[in-house]
């Protein structure tokens, strides 16, 4: 119940500020249970002082015509901050190394994750009585060398593309 208090006092809440500005009351009866309304005409009402949401700006709208349309759009291109070209070849190259590290930790991952599942022959372990156990332990080292190889896909893809 107090969810569903909770959940009208939002749609209230975003309902009047979508509108008008509508008002929302509390109201509580006899018994201490709490209604929310939008007319406090009623005994043990009161008004909640609810922040209204703020106005979404409006997007400037470019000049009628097809050279006008594209000046403009080239205008909001031209208002982005720019980075030198030295700045940023220092950020591709950080970038760069920090790919370089991950895939390096990656693939030393992926060694030990082979290694460890010995060409589908893990060793079984004291507390793996259960061949069920055994079985479902082998498919989490499936599942674990799969995800190091696409990751190591991904990073490489990602150092690929940068410059």
């Amino acid at each position: 119940m107090k969810f569903f208090a909770a959940g009208a006092l939002l749609c209230a809440a975003c309902l009047g500020a979508a509108r008008a500005q509508n008002d929302v009351y509390v109201c509580t009866d006899e018994n201490g249970a709490k209604e929310y309304k939008n007319t406090g005409a009623t005994k043990g009402c009161r008004k909640l002082e609810l922040p209204g949401l703020p106005a979404a700006p409006q997007p400037k709208r470019a000049a009628q015509g097809g050279a006008a349309a594209a000046a403009g759009s080239a205008g909001a291109a031209a208002g982005f901050p720019k980075v030198d070209t030295g700045t940023q070849k220092a950020r591709d190259s950080d970038r760069k190394l920090l790919l370089q590290e991950e895939l390096y930790t990656e693939e030393k991952k992926l060694a030990g994750l082979k290694a460890d599942f010995n060409n589908g022959e893990p060793e079984r372990r004291g507390d793996e009585r259960n061949y069920a156990r055994y079985q479902e332990r082998v498919a989490g080292m499936k599942d674990d060398i799969a995800r190091a190889e696409r990751n190591i896909a991904a990073l490489k893809r990602e150092l690929a593309n940068v410059r």
